[in-house]
Protein backbone atom coordinates (compact mmCIF):
# COMPACT_ATOMS: atom_id res chain seq x y z
CA UNK A 1 0.00 0.00 0.00
CA UNK A 2 1.90 3.02 -1.53
CA UNK A 3 0.30 6.26 -0.02
CA UNK A 4 1.69 9.93 -2.01
CA UNK A 5 2.90 12.77 0.26
CA UNK A 6 0.83 15.34 0.23
CA UNK A 7 1.85 19.50 0.03
CA UNK A 8 0.19 19.46 3.19
CA UNK A 9 2.78 16.76 4.88
CA UNK A 10 5.61 18.84 3.01
CA UNK A 11 4.17 22.05 4.53
CA UNK A 12 4.14 20.32 8.19
CA UNK A 13 7.41 18.76 8.07
CA UNK A 14 9.45 21.78 6.30
CA UNK A 15 7.84 23.72 9.71
CA UNK A 16 8.66 20.71 12.19
CA UNK A 17 12.44 20.45 11.17
CA UNK A 18 12.73 24.58 11.14
CA UNK A 19 11.20 24.54 14.84
CA UNK A 20 13.93 21.70 15.58
CA UNK A 21 16.13 23.65 14.33
CA UNK A 22 15.62 27.23 15.81
CA UNK A 23 14.89 25.45 19.31
CA UNK A 24 18.17 23.50 19.13
CA UNK A 25 19.99 26.44 18.23
CA UNK A 26 18.65 28.70 21.46
CA UNK A 27 18.90 25.93 23.71
CA UNK A 28 22.85 25.25 22.96
CA UNK A 29 23.27 29.09 22.78
CA UNK A 30 21.20 29.34 26.59
CA UNK A 31 23.80 26.33 27.68
CA UNK A 32 27.17 28.25 26.30
CA UNK A 33 26.26 31.68 28.21
CA UNK A 34 25.46 29.67 31.38
CA UNK A 35 28.82 27.87 30.90
CA UNK A 36 31.02 30.84 30.30
CA UNK A 37 29.11 32.51 32.90
CA UNK A 38 29.82 30.15 35.38
CA UNK A 39 33.34 30.56 34.45
CA UNK A 40 33.83 33.87 34.72
CA UNK A 41 32.30 33.56 38.22
CA UNK A 42 34.99 30.78 39.53
CA UNK A 43 37.69 33.18 38.03
CA UNK A 44 37.20 35.69 39.86
CA UNK A 45 36.86 34.10 42.93
CA UNK A 46 39.69 34.94 45.83
CA UNK A 47 41.13 31.37 46.53
CA UNK A 48 41.38 30.37 50.46
CA UNK A 49 44.43 29.96 51.98
CA UNK A 50 44.39 26.43 51.93
CA UNK A 51 44.42 26.09 48.39
CA UNK A 52 47.37 29.35 47.96
CA UNK A 53 50.54 27.18 47.01
CA UNK A 54 53.30 29.57 46.97
CA UNK A 55 56.51 28.53 45.23
CA UNK A 56 59.55 27.41 47.11
CA UNK A 57 62.43 29.50 46.84
CA UNK A 58 66.05 27.28 45.85
CA UNK A 59 68.15 26.49 48.84
CA UNK A 60 64.69 27.12 51.24
CA UNK A 61 64.15 24.29 53.23
CA UNK A 62 60.80 22.78 54.64
CA UNK A 63 59.06 23.63 57.55
CA UNK A 64 57.84 20.71 58.25
CA UNK A 65 59.74 17.03 59.21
Amino acid sequence: MGTSLTPDFWRLFVVLVVTSAVVTVIVGAALDALVVRQRQRRSHEVPSPQRVRRPRRPGQTSARP
